[in-house]
């Protein structure tokens, strides 16, 4: 069991009784779509965002952005963390039939995944990336990240050769990539695409 400081938000109980075998912290369920009218589980999320800090681990299909979108204006103060399953397809043992979008959500993805999920948004090491240059939108325009004709087939290839799922805006691309790596492993990663 990993022991984790801050409070985790997940959708459901599948994901937390998934995360219960990993995870030794609080995990707190939002129902799914629940959490747009449960004013109380709100106000427990924004208490514990200012006390131990949030991670919001939601699925990578539309709805779980939909979810994590709602968190992190609805917070407000406090820290937040995201931290990202990425797209991976199949279907979860319970279910008859996968979901919409054919991929697994938290509770189907392997413990490795989740660790990995938690691991590049900084919860799982001390080692922070240098404090040097940033990765910025500059740099995405630079590359052709952003701004271009073909700039969101070139984030779509980033993100796949990094393992993120599809749905990342372009700010929360940047935000991980500030957290996953360094500047220089970013330019070698561009250039490498």
């Amino acid at each position: 069991m990993i022991k984790i400081r801050q409070a985790i938000v997940v959708e459901g109980k599948y994901d937390k009784i998934k995360l219960s075998s990993i995870i030794d912290g609080t995990i707190i369920t939002v129902g799914g779509f629940e959490i747009f009218r449960d004013k109380e589980k709100l106000q427990l999320l924004r208490l514990l965002a200012q006390k131990t800090g949030l991670i919001i681990l939601t699925d990578s299909d539309v709805a779980g952005f939909r979810i994590r979108n709602f968190l992190s204006g609805a917070i407000g103060e406090g820290e937040v963390i995201h931290a990202y399953i990425p797209d991976i397809a199949g279907k979860e043992r319970r279910k008859d039939r996968p979901s919409a979008e054919g991929k697994l959500g938290v509770e189907g993805v392997s413990k490795e995944v989740i660790l990995t999920a938690l691991t590049q948004a900084g919860v799982m090491t001390s080692d922070v990336p240098a404090s040097g240059h940033p990765i910025t939108k500059v740099d995405f325009y630079e590359d052709g990240l952003t701004g271009g004709p073909n700039s969101s087939q070139r984030r779509a290839k980033l993100q796949k050769e990094l393992g993120l799922p599809e749905h990342l805006t372009t700010n929360s691309l940047l935000t991980l990539l500030n957290t996953m790596m360094d500047y220089e492993s970013y330019k070698q990663l561009i250039e490498k695409l």
